[in-house]
């Protein structure tokens, strides 16, 4: 077994200062000083390891939803299970907040929201639909009810979204998850 390289432990503390400092201050207000001040580094290694700022975001938003497996879960509670699981993983890691709050301003950020809510949602989607065809078309519809909340609670902070409990949050957007993911257009 290799020892870890110094550089690893370089590479992982800009990667959580970058993450952050995304959050706290969003894509456009980061800067490479601020980021590397916060690692406890010269400004000159994130540049070495990440070349500009823009990849530095990409790297950093490097992001797995870690879906939860919805062959397990019974078909008339996909949508509440998928609220209950976006709820705390917004909640737990702030660099899906980082990215919402770039994506608005950024469009590498918006692309890679884009990129991430396609790739892991679009098959869920495509498992759980009537009509596989429509999967990209209902994850889409799913990313706005999520997105949107969470843009509402995390970013914007209106006061009725903050104020909602888990539990009332999951059966209002609930419902409107499950029949993106299960109804059939117009029914």
């Amino acid at each position: 077994m290799t020892a870890p390289r110094r550089s690893d432990g370089t590479r992982a503390a800009i990667l959580t200062a970058a993450r952050e400092r995304f959050a706290a201050d969003g894509f456009e207000r980061a800067t490479i000083r601020a980021i590397a001040a916060d690692a406890n580094i010269d400004p000159s290694l994130v540049m070495r390891y990440y070349g500009n700022k823009e990849k530095l975001f990409a790297a950093a938003a490097e992001f797995d939803l870690r879906l939860p497996d919805m062959a397990l879960v019974p078909a008339d509670r996909h949508g509440a299970v998928l609220v209950e699981h976006f709820l705390d993983r917004w909640a737990g890691d702030e660099t899906l907040l980082a990215l919402i709050r770039a994506a608005v301003s950024h469009e590498a950020a918006a692309e890679r929201m884009r990129t991430i809510f396609a790739a892991q949602v679009g098959p869920v989607a495509a498992r759980l639909a009537p009509d596989p065809a429509t999967a990209a078309t209902r994850a889409g519809l799913i990313a706005t009810q999520i997105l949107g909340f969470a843009l509402c609670r995390f970013v914007l902070r209106l006061p009725p979204i903050v104020a909602l409990d888990r539990d009332a949050a999951v059966a209002w957007l609930a419902p409107t998850v499950q029949r993106y993911l299960h109804d059939t257009p117009g029914h």
